[in-house]
């Protein structure tokens, strides 16, 4: 087929954005894509039919953008918000039950997706292509699997949204596509880099001694991947790899400094693997139409032994507490929904069993809440109603600002100990009393 052919195909299928939303009924199942991929305008759109519409239930997943939707049922007696992964506007409104999560592990969320109903996908795309292909590598995780599943796809055409090129489904055609809407081209989300504190840069500074020259790295969001980022970027390492599912602002300056070159990597070598990015307008700018930056679905990303199919996997990921045992919650504070499982068990077990891989998650020793009470991360047990993200048969290596604990293979005494150690100091003794009631203190230890 030629360009005019598919051109012809857009114009039978264009129409405007409040057309479009029109396909969404009472009861229905509405999907949204992920991030730089979200629809903007037309979320918009759908917000303002909220009166005409009862039991409209959404699905969104690390939505950075306002939450029109809410903004305009922020009681949800209308429209109900869901999502895989809660991002920081979710996790307000969740606290006023108006948000609910889905909780998932992230390499099985495109079987998951299959596995539900969905009647209308909604999502944001670069501009057709001469060959009928709209790019959506740049929130690639399960899009393909939304398309496949929704009864009714709607793309919304952006000409800010990157052209990320693709190992696998960073591509949709006009063929799987129902409705075009041609937006206003709206800004894409971003989302702020988060300067690294103190306690980033000591955490930073510890991991960076379990770092060698050809290691594929993972790095989460926040303070000490940042930190990571910018020491690995002034260092003497060289040829490092990059698989990971969120490409952020961490790896911009490795990429200035000539550090990744995925020379040694045994899968997708010399190429930077991530399931979606997310970040600052400069990183969109870097991943445009690069072919060092590649993106494939999350059930490749993710997928415990894809990641351990690279040697020497540094999974390098963070923690809201640690318990004795070593239990790992990232995900909520005591019954309060924060963000997500996420990736974060996929990739803890799938660098441990990497031949010379790593496991690393790194948490500040304390917390200030608040009331300005400063308490400690580490926690004889987690509190009550936290979620056990990984739990302690998965925790290979924890990194506080005080050391580093090793747990793979230690009994429960030899766990208690190590993370008392890297515990703050003003908590160690209470942790010990603690550790002892738990009945995992040995009267001969010693800290």
């Amino acid at each position: 087929m030629n360009r005019k052919h598919w051109l012809s195909e857009y114009e039978q299928k264009k129409a405007t954005i409040e057309e479009a939303v029109q396909v969404v009924n009472s009861g229905d199942w509405v999907d949204f894509s992920l991030g730089v991929c979200a629809p903007i305008e037309l979320e918009k759109a759908l917000a303002k039919r909220k009166n005409e519409l009862e039991d409209v239930k959404i699905r969104s997943i690390l939505d950075v953008g306002p939450h029109h939707c809410l903004k305009a049922d922020p009681q949800g007696e209308h429209l109900c918000w869901n999502s895989w992964h809660f991002s920081g506007i979710d996790r307000k409104l969740s606290r006023q039950a108006v948000a609910y999560y889905i909780p998932m592990k992230f390499h099985e969320l495109p079987q998951m997706i299959m596995d539900n109903h969905s009647d209308v996908f909604m999502l944001t795309a670069a501009p057709m292509d001469r060959h009928g292909w709209f790019n959506i590598g740049a929130a690639n995780a399960a899009t393909w699997a939304c398309v496949e599943k929704a009864k009714t796809v709607i793309v919304e055409v952006n000409h800010n949204v990157p052209r990320v090129l693709g190992g696998l489904h960073e591509s949709i055609h006009i063929n799987q596509v129902d409705i075009v809407c041609e937006s206003s081209n709206p800004p894409v989300p971003t989302l702020p880099v988060r300067s690294p504190s103190a306690a980033d840069w000591k955490i930073a500074s510890l991991v960076m001694d379990y770092l060698e020259d050809g290691d594929c790295i993972q790095l989460g969001i926040g303070g000490t991947p940042n930190a990571v980022g910018l020491l690995i970027a002034q260092s003497d390492l060289k040829d490092l790899g990059v698989h990971t599912e969120l490409y952020g602002d961490a790896y911009l300056e490795m990429c200035r400094q000539g550090k990744i070159t995925g020379a040694r990597k045994q899968i997708d070598r010399y190429k930077q693997v991530f399931s979606f990015v997310l970040g600052s307008q400069e990183l969109y700018e870097f991943v445009d139409d690069n072919p060092a930056t590649i993106s494939y679905p999350v059930n490749y990303v993710n997928k415990p032994d894809i990641i351990a199919a690279n040697d020497c996997f540094i999974a390098i990921n963070g923690a809201l507490e640690v318990d004795l045992f070593g239990q790992i919650c990232a995900e909520t504070i005591g019954t309060q929904h924060i963000s997500g499982t996420g990736g974060q068990l996929d990739f803890v077990e799938g660098a441990y069993h990497s031949k010379g891989g790593k496991s690393l998650t790194c948490l500040s020793s304390t917390y200030t809440d608040k009331n300005g009470v400063v308490d400690s991360r580490i926690k004889p047990v987690l509190r009550t109603g936290a979620i056990a993200t990984c739990p302690r048969t998965a925790a290979h290596i924890i990194v506080t600002e005080y050391g580093t604990a090793y747990l793979k293979g230690k009994s429960t005494w030899e766990r208690a100990e190590a993370l008392i150690n890297i515990a703050h100091p003003d908590f160690r003794d209470e942790l010990i009393r603690e550790a002892e009631a738990l009945g995992i203190w040995r009267k001969t230890q010693r800290i």
